[in-house]
This record gives C-alpha cells, structure tokens and sequence, in this order.
C-alpha cells in the first residue's frame, strides 16, 4: 500500500480507504463479513476508514468504532460528517453550531473514540452562515476534537473561494480535505474545484469511484442485471441513471484497455483516479473480501501515457472554458 498526503497538511492516509455508506449490517452474517473486510483492509496496510453519522443511523458509526477499537488509535485515520438530520428537532440538522458540536459529540460516543481526524460538512447549509460553520470546525480543531476539516460535495468553486476568505480574515484553521463525487463518468470537479484545491493544497477524497459499480464491468449492454446487484435494489437508482447505452459502450472499451494492461477495468478506474497528484485516497465501498482485495491492487497501479491517451479518447472530456472574441 502507498500513502499521500492530504493536501498540503502532514497526514498520510492510504490511497485506498475504506468507506461506510454501503455497509449492510442487516443481519448476524453481514456484519460478520463488513467486519471480516475492515479487517483484511488494515492488514493490507490501509489506515483510513471513512464514515458519517447519517450512515443507518449512525449504526454504521457504531459498527465501525467496535472494529477498530483492536487497533492502535494512532494507526488509523478516521473520518465521519455532519449535516443530515439526527433527530425531529429544527436543530438537529444542517451546519449550525448547536448541530455541529452535538453531532460530533455523537460520533464520537458512537465510535467509542476521543477524536476524529478528518471531519467533513456532508452537504451545504444555505440556512446556516459560512462563517459560523467555518469557525465551529476551526474552534473543535483548537479543542483537539477533530484534526482537520473539509467539505464534501455541493459546495462548488465559488463558496470554496468564500470560505478561503473567511479562513484568511478571521485566521483560522485550513480547511484540509474535500469529498466530491468523481469518477470516469462524471468529472465535473475538473471543471474548476480541482484547479481551487491544487491552488489551496486542500487534498481531495472522491467516493463512489466505480460508479456506483458501472466502472465494474459487471453491467452488460443488452443483458439482464446482475442479481443482487444495486440496479436491482437501490432506492435512488443512481446506478440506472448511469445504465445508458452510451456508457456502457465506453465500460466495453475501457475493460479491453485493462486487459491489454494485465488487469481489470475497476483496477484501471481507481488507478486512473489517482493519476492525479491532488487525489489524496480514493473512498471505495466493499461488501465482499474479494472486492476488496482487487481494489487494493489499484494502490501504485500505473497507467501508461499511451493508454491514458486512449481512455481520454474514450471518455471524451472537456473541462469548461468560455472563450470570448
């Protein structure tokens, strides 16, 4: 396993973490198996584990704490997020202060832990001001709650540029880390966030980096889906939005790069995540120790220049300039 920075700051994580929103704990069998591949994960040199008190519950919270509590607290980096609601009440929710210390709070009982080391505002608060939010964060950083902070996804160029401001005027901690959605299909934080946290050294730690397991190569164009899989399950049925005809041609070229690489296409797709010096880890879910066990073989994965010039081909990306005159 090969480690980066976050960001600019001195924290190493692995360049494969292990992500919770995807744990089932339905049952006596699947928890044993979740537990079983966080095991086989810090055996395997990976040292961050990410998760969020909206995860089940904060069952997922729970769930984690009492497997890493068999681990030296200093050899693991976790990280968890606020924003969801925790209750009924009309505070018990958003990136307000009243929330964010009491959700912390939570997490931290839920984990059986004293501090996180990433901690991350899961959504936007349009109701709360930055610079409340960005001060809370900075003040726990200053009482050893958490270690270092950062945003996750719908925050967008413009208010990442605002809390720098804010940071600056009233002198607080950086913000260290954010948490887009990217991957092969949707890149859109190449358009501008990727060029913001390059300029500010805020590290970057995507999830959903197979698509929602499109970039598995387990969904074939005109066959039926795969049993159990999350197209036949998942409420949101962001998996079937991605299920086009046009995608799925993409999948069926990129898995013929991977092979002429020696691997397999979700190899390829977190290796090509982390082409970019930027990408800190890259957040994968596993609900099986075999999936794990192949996503862990993307850590060092190099893509050659000739084959990232074919999957550009493929992908068929630009990123956004407005060109005037």
């Amino acid at each position: 396993m090969k480690y980066r920075n976050v960001g600019k700051s001195g924290l190493k994580v692995s360049e494969i973490a292990v992500g919770s929103w995807m744990t089932d704990l339905r049952d006596r069998e699947r928890v044993e198996i979740a537990a079983q591949t966080i095991r086989l994960a810090y055996e395997n040199g990976v040292n961050f584990f990410d998760c969020a008190d909206g995860y089940s519950g904060g069952e997922a919270e729970r769930f984690l704490g009492s497997v890493l509590k068999d681990y030296p607290r200093s050899s693991i980096v976790v990280s968890s997020k606020v924003f969801f609601p925790t209750g009924s009440s009309v505070n018990e929710r958003g990136l307000s202060r009243k929330h964010i210390i009491e959700s912390l709070d939570r997490s931290l009982k839920n984990m059986g832990m004293e501090y996180l080391d990433l901690y991350y505002c899961h959504r936007f608060d349009p109701a709360t001001p930055m610079e409340e939010t960005l001060r809370t964060l900075s003040g726990l950083v200053d009482q050893g709650k958490i270690l270092y902070y950062g945003v996750s996804e719908e925050w967008g160029g413009a208010r990442l540029e605002e809390a720098q401001r804010i940071i600056r005027e009233y002198k607080l901690h950086p913000m260290t880390v954010i948490q887009p959605q990217y991957h092969m299909m949707d890149r859109y934080i190449e358009h501008e966030i990727m060029g913001i946290c390059e300029k500010y050294g805020i590290g970057i730690t995507p999830f959903s980096p197979l698509a929602q397991g499109l970039l598995t190569g387990k969904y074939k164009k005109g066959q039926p889906l795969p049993a159990g899989s999350r197209a036949t399950h998942q409420a949101d049925r962001q998996i079937n939005n991605l299920l086009t005809d046009e995608n799925l041609d993409k999948v069926e070229r990129l898995e013929a790069i991977a092979r002429e690489l020696g691997t397999n296409l979700s190899v390829l797709a977190l290796a090509w995540i982390l082409r970019k010096g930027i990408i800190s880890s890259v957040i994968t879910g596993a609900s099986k120790k075999e999936q794990l066990q192949n996503n862990l073989a993307a850590s060092g994965f190099q893509i050659p220049a000739a084959a990232l010039w074919k999957i550009e081909e493929i992908l068929g990306f630009t990123a956004f300039e407005r060109h005037v005159g």
